[in-house]
């Protein structure tokens, strides 16, 4: 059975990009070393068990919004510990989105997100959506209260 393996494309911060995700994430290591003379151009890596590939490649491509690595979270404290680790010199978005210091998109989001939308009454899910699609971090007590049909 093949394996897919995200491949990641940095301009020329491949080194510095390992060393910041895998400080991040537990269960993460480098796992290959740099290439002759020290130089990486090449590396493969692991973050939270998922196996990465990266590429110090150039500027010819950018990372876009259209791909995003998407964190679940058990709880706010997961939430905001990823939050606020993730967006440091990169850029908030909004609806648990952010840029990183690399120009990656991550989104991080809160299990309950989901369980919540999830939830059969229309009137609720739709509570919950309308309080999301005014976060910028997910607030997981904001999207209770919505649940439960509190006033903001």
């Amino acid at each position: 059975m093949p394996t897919i393996t995200p491949f990641l494309w940095f301009d020329n911060q491949l080194e510095d990009a390992i060393a910041f995700y895998t400080s991040v994430f537990g269960d993460s290591a480098v796992l290959s070393d740099p290439g002759p003379g020290g130089e990486v151009m090449m590396a493969s890596f692991r973050l939270a068990g998922q196996d990465f590939m990266g590429l110090n490649g150039g500027p010819m491509y950018a990372f876009t919004p259209a791909i995003s690595l998407f964190v679940s979270c058990e709880g706010q404290d997961e939430v905001d510990y990823y939050w606020d680790r993730l967006v440091e010199g990169g850029s908030p978005s909004r609806c648990g989105w952010l840029v990183d210091r690399f120009g990656l998109s991550w989104q991080i989001i809160p299990t309950a997100l989901g369980r919540l939308m999830g939830d059969p009454d229309p009137e609720r899910a739709g509570r919950v959506m309308q309080a999301m699609l005014a976060m910028t971090k997910i607030e997981v007590a904001g999207l209770q209260a919505a649940y439960d049909g509190a006033q903001a």
